[in-house]
């Protein structure tokens, strides 16, 4: 697979693995042996760039990646995160990104995942509570420890980003970003481009829903993040389907299919985009990694982005609740 370049230097492949889904979000988690196989598989098809954090389970989704990784450690890049409050094996409401709590998390975290550095460190959420630049000296003394190597930012705002990078270069971006969430396109894309930034977009295939494969009719297993979501009640579902219809005819016309043709059209908006789309099954991983060969025309590029600008996206992303935890 063919590799991109992160912030100052973090070559990685095109497409990355989101692994969340296998141990956290999406109903019952994957059995191990599965979570292994299919991490595995990706490394086999080319893939060098894994995402995880301690929330994710919490914290057995980084056990899994460790495991899965440790033959690949010298070919493969991870990326953990810090910042929620968790306790009891659950996690529960709260930010937490004090120094010392950054320092405690990096050191579990490569305690779990088996290794001697974290190759990205992303914040998930910004603490407003905080300084920033508190949270970017933390991680530039990880930095210089040898514990860390990159610093990354999620759902961070423009003004975040501005003063987190003064502090510590930051390598990374990751939010969410599609063709039904376009929102970074706003302010986030030209500051990361200004400052040499790149950016991950994560849920690049819409939750699930820009595959064609979840319709109005779908019910979504207990523990299923989509159950809470207001963009996935059965009546934003029926009324964003003209999206992936549009999205599906272009899959047909070009031999392949919507989810390919999502994460091809997301390749195509900068050289410094890598999303990571996440999957339990070997076929969706070979299916999805198959994007990054699918170059779509300049035709095709914008006639998907008009048209999808036409059609709009209803219902929020988040409940109020968590909306409440995203910077601006």
């Amino acid at each position: 697979m063919r590799t991109r370049t992160l912030g100052r230097g973090l070559e990685v492949s095109a497409l990355g693995l989101g692994c969340m889904g296998i141990s956290h979000g999406y109903g019952e988690a994957a059995g191990r042996a599965e979570g292994v196989a299919v991490i595995r598989a990706a490394v086999e098809a080319g893939v060098t760039f894994f995402d995880t954090a301690e929330a994710y389970g919490p914290y057995t989704n980084e056990q899994v990646v460790g495991e899965a990784l440790a033959p690949y450690r010298d070919r493969v890049v991870i990326a953990t995160k810090f910042g929620f409050a968790l306790g009891g094996g659950q996690q529960r409401a709260g930010l937490d990104s004090r120094p010392e709590h950054i320092r405690a998390v990096a050191d579990a975290s490569l305690k779990r995942l088996g290794i001697d550095t974290i190759d990205l460190f992303y914040q998930h959420r910004v603490d407003p509570d905080v300084p920033i630049e508190d949270v970017a000296g933390a991680v530039g003394e990880l930095i210089a420890a040898g514990k860390v190597r990159h610093f990354g930012l999620s759902e961070a705002g423009v003004r975040t980003i501005r003063r987190a990078h003064a502090v510590q270069p930051v390598t990374a971006l990751q939010s969410e970003y599609s063709l039904w969430w376009r929102e970074p396109e706003e302010e986030i894309l030209p500051v990361l481009e200004e400052l040499g930034i790149g950016f991950v977009p994560f849920s690049p295939l819409g939750r699930g829903f820009l595959t064609g494969k979840i319709d109005q009719s779908t019910v979504f297993a207990d523990g299923d993040i989509r159950n809470g979501l207001p963009r996935f009640s059965a009546e934003a579902r029926q009324a964003n389907q003209a999206l992936v219809d549009l999205i599906g005819t272009v899959a047909a016309r070009l031999g392949a299919t919507p989810a390919q043709i999502a994460l091809a059209w997301l390749l195509a908006r900068k050289a410094w985009i890598v999303p990571i789309p996440g999957t339990r099954n070997p076929r969706r991983l070979a299916e999805n990694l198959a994007a990054a060969d699918l170059e779509l025309s300049a035709d095709d590029l914008a006639g998907l982005t008009e048209a999808a600008e036409k059609i709009g996206v209803q219902g929020d992303r988040y409940s109020a609740a968590m909306q409440r935890t995203i910077d601006r």
